[in-house]
């Protein structure tokens, strides 16, 4: 439920979540920076709709903590390392494929709550403050490297549910107001500058969340999942331009989720993940493009 309101509700967060999700991106940013140095260089035996495939690999460390090497579709690659401060927080040296270096620097505050600071491969620095309200639930405060500030403040509606308003460093706010419907599933309205999205969502009769989005527009996109015979959740996405997409999930001989996603022209998304010794996931992304593309 959670990652389909992420998918559906993403573009007015955006510039919110790039500095609140700065790891990530720091190495993301890396690898396809690296990539697209590289896609001049393939061979023309490859052909226009050749695949190509991205991994990550993990490791878990001597100190528990788990450590990640990424490589990108045309070869770039980045390491996550990943270590235990004195005070038990989980650090990270992330190396880019050029050797640019970010560091996370992880403090629990005197109120438990874990803050952190992000210094990127140029020196910028992005800071992520996080306090409890009075109401007891988490907010937080992320100050990027040229001193935007976002905000997100959450607090519990009558009906329990724990709503919030995102306010980005321009000013711009993005309100989260969910809602208990009569069939028990919750409903989210999302208001923000270009206007309201309304995510409503239902129970099917195989017990399976459903969701319907209908952006400001009006325009309407749905996500329908079903329950495999294997017990797994598949889904199609209809768009609001009537393009289908599926997916389709599986569960391998290690017992780890793999997924095949088919896009409404065809091309196609493999992730296969494999469980190492040491209990970590690794991970190789196999994309197809669609024939005619």
């Amino acid at each position: 439920m959670k990652s389909a309101t992420r998918s559906l509700a993403s573009g007015p967060l955006l510039d919110f979540r790039v500095m609140a999700m700065a790891v990530a991106a720091a190495l993301a940013l890396a690898v396809s920076a690296s990539d697209a140095r590289q896609r001049g260089q393939r061979s023309a035996a490859d052909g226009p709709h050749a695949p190509t495939a991205s991994s990550v690999q993990r490791s878990r460390g001597a100190d528990g903590a788990v450590d990640a090497v990424r490589t990108g579709r045309h070869g770039g690659t980045a390491t996550v390392d990943r270590y235990r401060d004195g005070s038990g927080a989980t650090d990270a040296r992330i190396t880019g494929p050029k050797g640019g270096v970010s560091t996370v620097d992880r403090t629990r505050g005197a109120d438990g709550l874990v803050d952190s600071r992000v210094t990127g491969p140029k020196g910028g620095v992005t800071t992520t403050d996080r306090m409890r309200g009075s109401d007891g639930l988490v907010d937080k405060t992320v100050t990027g490297p040229k001193g935007g500030v976002s905000t997100v403040d959450r607090g519990r509606g009558a009906d329990g549910l724990v709503d919030k308003t995102v306010t980005g460093p321009k000013g711009q706010s993005t309100v989260f107001d969910r809602s208990r419907g009569t069939d028990g599933v919750v409903d989210t309205a999302i208001s923000g500058p270009k206007g309201t999205t309304v995510i409503d969502r239902s129970r099917g009769a195989d017990g399976v969340v459903d969701a319907v989005r209908t952006g400001p527009n009006g325009r309407v996109s749905t996500v329908d999942r079903s329950r495999g015979s294997d017990g797994l959740v598949d889904r199609t996405i209809t768009g609001a331009n009537g393009g289908v997409t599926t997916v389709d999930r599986t569960r391998g001989a290690d017992g780890v989720v793999d997924s095949l996603t088919t896009g409404p022209i065809g091309g196609t998304t493999l992730v296969d993940r494999s469980r190492n010794a040491d209990g970590t996931v690794n991970r190789i992304v196999t994309t197809t493009p669609a024939t005619g593309r």
